[in-house]
């Protein structure tokens, strides 16, 4: 457990709190591509209002909400060939935050050169648009490896989940959960409708480990009826330091990417990559989807793996009081992650770059992930279109036909 004050530090990501800094250090996704247009579009991360638009050039900016001039709200406004007009009295600003045109002013006035909005820098990349909302000088936008592979399918699921994000990141280091809430639970519910278990996450964990590593920690398992010599536990896959999870095989390759809105509210951003053996034809553009949380009924959606992890995020409370858990032998993960949390906001605190920051360019970062995950790949692969947010993406039917799987046995 621990104590109110330690779980405030570990779950308050405002300004000049130490999970804010820290997170203030790092490139976040902000939008998808298609979230960026000629009307621009309110956005919140880390606690603070921002506003989104795209210039007749194809800029992309990013501006804090209210205007320097009478504080209104800059999404009342309209964008120009160059920059975002204020709707209120027509001050124009670009996407440094420099404001070029004051209507209004004396002809010849210099107060325009003396205003700024407050403005942070942008990058696309991957169908995702990433912000950086930290002290100057930027580090570099990492390009990891699925958001830059040139042979691949993409597709890009997102909902705003009402919990604090490190609750959602917990989950990635707890794998005991997959066979039971996606094993037992899920399977109970399969069964409740006629339907049969769900193969691969029914298998019972033998042993797990953790290890801090360059790109956060590497989580490694040995199921029931495997070795060591399994790519489960000699590969296994990442949490990448601080906010995504890389889960998938067979040539399916996700990163679960949790962005804080605020204390009590993620965005989740599913981001997945489709990479068949000798690659994937061109695909002409990314398409992006939004995941339902619930039903017809206004009930929490938990008949697929996705939705049974967020109702068991969610029903921790917006953020999750720890000072009533009780953490046990199986939860090593989960201190492992707190633990590596409050080492990195200390080397903040100390002016010293956290994990996983990138000063130097680069072309890709390669991250490891098991390719016969739980021993039967295709299996998983086959389950994860059809049992996660895939179920609600526009090219799911294109998938199946991409890697040319049938129907399997249990979906049928």
């Amino acid at each position: 457990m621990l104590s109110a004050e330690k779980n405030r530090r570990l779950t308050q990501v405002g300004p000049g709190t130490p999970m804010g800094e820290l997170l203030r250090r790092y490139w976040w996704p902000v939008a998808t591509h298609d979230m960026a247009g000629r009307v621009p579009v309110k956005r919140r991360l880390l606690g603070e209002d921002l506003v989104l638009y795209r210039d007749g050039t194809g800029t992309v900016g990013l501006l804090a909400e209210q205007c320097p001039h009478r504080r209104a709200a800059l999404w009342l406004g309209c964008t120009e060939d160059v920059g975002l007009r204020c709707g209120y009295h027509g001050w124009r600003f670009d996407e440094s935050g420099q404001c070029l045109e004051q209507p209004g002013e004396p002809a010849g006035s210099t107060f325009a050169e003396r205003i700024r909005a407050t403005a942070y820098p942008v990058q696309e990349l991957g169908g995702l648009i990433f912000a950086y909302l930290g002290p100057a000088p930027a580090p570099e936008l990492p390009r990891y490896d699925l958001f830059v592979w040139e042979d691949a399918w993409r597709d890009i699921g997102h909902a705003e989940l009402p919990c604090n994000f490190v609750q959602i990141m917990e989950n990635s280091v707890d794998p005991y959960h997959v066979e039971w809430l996606h094993g037992r639970y899920g399977s109970f519910l399969r069964e409740l409708d006629g339907g049969t278990a769900l193969p691969v996450v029914t298998k019972k964990h033998i042993k797990v480990a953790f290890e801090v590593f360059e790109h956060g920690i590497l989580k490694r398992r040995v199921l029931e009826g495997h070795t060591e010599e399994d790519e489960d536990w000699k590969v296994g896959h990442p949490l990448v330091f601080p906010h995504m999870l890389r889960v998938g095989a067979a040539g399916l390759a996700t990163f679960q990417i949790r962005v804080p809105i605020d204390d009590e509210n993620t965005w989740h951003v599913w981001y997945q990559t489709y990479r068949p053996e000798g690659g994937a034809p061109p695909q002409p553009e990314i398409p992006v989807y939004e995941v339902p949380l619930k039903d017809d009924r206004g009930e929490w959606l938990r008949d697929y793996v996705d939705g049974q992890d967020i109702v068991a995020w969610i029903t921790q409370g917006r953020i999750s009081d720890r000072s009533k858990e009780h953490l046990g032998r199986s939860d090593m993960g989960v201190i492992m992650l707190r633990k590596l949390y409050a080492e990195q906001m200390d080397r903040v605190a100390q002016g010293l770059d956290p994990l996983c920051t990138y000063r130097e360019p680069h072309d890709v970062i390669d991250l490891p992930m098991e390719k016969d995950k739980f021993g039967s790949a295709v299996e998983f692969r086959q389950l994860w279109t059809r049992e996660s947010s895939i179920r609600y993406s526009p090219i799911k039917d294109e998938i199946f036909e991409l890697f040319g799987d049938p129907v399997p046995a249990w979906a049928s």
